[in-house]
């Protein structure tokens, strides 16, 4: 059973000992603890489900496209800023910072590279000396180190200060932060258009229903303690 579930158990038996036993104080601070309670719980409530009659009820599925929107416009003007992107390309001496490709890298077939290699030698003076010897099928057996060496030069290269350099410079130009901003805002509109009301009542339940809770509780405990207040002084 939830907080808020229990809070109201309370209050209940709390209203009833007090009608039962026919004593005010007890009564009241049950009434006004179950009001409170009550009170918190149905405004919880409305944040997510449309109730009847009443108006501003629904708030969170009723303005789904101005929480998508809110959402885009927090991540584009907080997070992918043109300086958020500078200081990303950078590290904290204000160098470019060092790309690992090596895993990119080694996933590329150079395949088409050693095949160009060998057309390039067919076509050159050292094609018919290579016809003599059995022509393109003889080097073959240099394709499986010519790649690894490829690979590793690559790696070598791209991880030099002067590669990191140039390619923060390019992309630090103007229309490639806005190329890279632009892209980044179509990947949010796609992810965005894929939730649903539904989905996003779901997600914000999740995050703040053990925090919303507490209002309830609290809410229990301020209607108590005003209704002991409220019975204690009703003399005066």
């Amino acid at each position: 059973m939830n907080k808020s579930v229990i809070t109201n158990i309370i209050a209940v038996t709390v209203t009833l000992l007090g009608y039962f036993t026919n004593q005010a104080i007890i009564f009241t601070v049950g009434i006004f603890a179950l009001s409170g309670a009550i009170t918190n719980w149905l405004a919880i409530h409305m944040l997510f489900e449309k109730v009847p009659f009443l108006y501003g009820s629904g708030v969170i599925p009723a303005r789904f496209d101005e929480f998508k929107l809110a959402i885009k416009q927090l991540m584009m003007e907080q997070f992918f800023t043109e300086d958020n992107i500078d200081r990303f390309l950078s590290n904290s001496s204000g160098k470019a910072s060092p790309l690992n490709l090596t895993p990119v890298i080694e996933k590329v077939d150079l395949t088409s590279a050693f095949n160009n290699l060998v057309e390039v030698i067919e076509q050159s003076s050292f094609g018919p000396m290579l016809a003599m010897v059995g022509g393109s099928e003889a080097i073959q057996p240099m394709k499986a180190p010519f790649i690894e060496k490829m690979k590793a030069s690559i790696q070598e290269i791209s991880q030099s200060e002067q590669f990191n350099t140039l390619l923060r410079e390019e992309l630090e130009q103007p229309n490639m932060i806005a190329s890279m901003r632009d892209k980044v805002s179509d990947i949010i509109d796609k992810r965005l258009n894929e939730l649903t009301p539904q989905l996003v009542k779901e997600i914000i339940q999740a995050m703040i229903k053990k925090h919303l809770g507490w209002l309830v509780v609290w809410g229990g405990v301020f209607g108590g303690a005003i209704g002991l207040i409220a019975a204690l002084t009703k003399n005066f």
